[in-house]
């Protein structure tokens, strides 16, 4: 569980809103994501829920030609700023055998706030469809994310640990169909123990600025994170192509069915 990642305040936050949301559709899973969930938050840092939830079978047989279409909400509750975001069971899926991260680790991600019985018979079958797709997910991110850190002038450690972090658990997931997202459990084995300073930094605010000297140093190191997971890539436990597709699609009906 992820409860103690949150003060009580947040947590009480967080259930509010997703009484309030479970009104409005049946959720799969909702994962810790954001800063809590990647081991460097710090206290104005805003709580990241990621969802996945069920429709209807019938709704989706409706001619309405839209889909499903994914629910979003930002607000401040209390003082504490919420990002909650769910998207459909089906586009998940469907993103899972494209590699897509940010869906996987929805699903398969260790901070799960809410939890079904119906996910632990999925999780299974998404760790077996795994494949090197994933590369392309989080080196994209990744790239992105430098070029964030970049615009800010190589200041925000922000910015910076989001790069790290990517491009770590992608080359942990790669090497092992294990998906971590703590950079903190990542760091040492991979060779970044040195970032432990960036998340001390980071604790400090969300805002916070890197010291000249640390900026320049890691602006010299950051592209061993991306060497780290092209390797990773190159010598994967993971096939190229997603493996077990029929078992996943015969468990996606069979929610189907039962939920029409």
């Amino acid at each position: 569980m992820t409860d103690h990642l949150m003060t009580e305040h947040q947590l009480r936050v967080a259930n509010r809103v997703l009484d309030e949301e479970a009104t409005r559709r049946w959720h799969l899973v909702v994962s810790l994501s954001g800063a809590h969930a990647y081991g460097f938050p710090s206290p104005d840092s805003d709580l990241d829920l990621k969802c996945v939830h069920v429709a209807s079978t019938s709704e989706l047989l409706r001619l309405d030609p839209r889909g499903p279409t994914p629910a979003e909400r930002l607000e401040v509750l209390d003082g504490v700023e919420v990002d909650y975001s769910s998207n459909e069971l089906g586009p998940v899926l469907q993103g899972v055998l494209q590699g897509n991260g940010n869906y996987i680790e929805r699903l398969l991600g260790a901070h799960v706030l809410r939890g079904s019985p119906e996910l632990e018979a999925l999780r299974p079958l998404v760790r077996q469809v795994l494949s090197r797709r994933l590369h392309r997910h989080y080196r994209g991110f990744a790239t992105s994310q430098l070029r964030e850190w970049e615009k800010t002038g190589f200041l925000s450690t922000k910015k910076l640990l989001y790069v790290l972090r990517t491009t770590l658990t992608g080359t942990h997931a790669l090497l092992t169909r294990e998906v971590e997202t703590d950079l903190t459990a990542l760091m040492d084995r991979y060779g970044f123990g040195q970032a432990g300073e960036l998340v001390a930094w980071k604790r400090r605010g969300e805002r916070s600025e890197l010291p000249d000297a640390l900026s320049e140093h890691w602006r010299g190191q950051v592209g061993r994170a991306f060497e780290r997971l092209d390797a990773a890539c190159a010598s994967s436990v993971l096939p190229e192509e997603p493996e077990g597709t029929a078992d996943l699609e015969a468990w996606l009906l069979e929610v189907r069915r039962s939920r029409f």
